[in-house]
């Protein structure tokens, strides 16, 4: 079935809810993104290749400063938040892995990312914020697909407050939880 050009996996529709972890984790691999939110799902197409280039950008950027810390950056992973919330952010910063677990704890990670798509926005912008800082992630990393904004948030309390706002031409240096360098223009080609 499609839904504004989103093409939902069968036997998803007419399932009842609510959705468990191991029902969530059932589904295996999907071409789109599928994520557990309160028993229920939070299902979106497949990223662009704007996209996905500009999360690869992303991970080369943070890689060096992980590979100094012993931290390790990952794309596209299951971030269990809690129970009842699994979700794809699409690039996290963690401490310790189970190389054989299926989901990440939050609370192994110290920064996630998400590249914000039109399409994306609000879960991006407001959703997947309060979630994460309600998880205890300290920080969070948004770049706007379409500016190449970046802008670093760190969680105080429940929420993120905005730490820096790099555009083309500028450059953000993080020093927290990684040293790396990134340059909006240097995520794209």
């Amino acid at each position: 079935m499609s839904c504004t050009g989103w093409v939902i996996p069968g036997g998803i529709l007419g399932r009842a809810l609510p959705w468990t972890e191991s029902d969530y984790l059932a589904l295996g691999d999907t071409a789109q993104r599928i994520e557990l939110l309160d028993g229920g799902l939070l299902i979106g197409p497949s990223p662009s290749v704007r996209h996905q280039v500009i999360v690869g950008g992303l991970l080369v950027a943070l890689e060096r400063g992980c590979a100094r810390t012993s931290r390790t950056v990952l794309p596209v992973i299951n971030l269990r938040l809690n129970a009842v919330r699994i979700l794809n952010p699409d690039l996290v910063v963690a401490t310790e892995l189970d190389f054989e677990a299926s989901c990440v704890p939050a609370d192994a990670v110290l920064l996630v990312g998400e590249v914000a798509a039109p399409h994306t926005a609000v879960i991006d912008r407001v959703l997947k914020p309060h979630l994460y800082a309600a998880a205890g992630i300290e920080w969070y990393l948004l770049v706007d697909q379409e500016s190449l904004t970046v802008r670093l948030h760190q969680r105080q309390g429940g929420q993120y407050l905005e730490r820096a706002t790099t555009k083309r031409g500028e450059v953000l240096e993080l020093t927290e939880p990684v040293r790396a360098t990134i340059r909006p223009e240097d995520l794209v080609p």
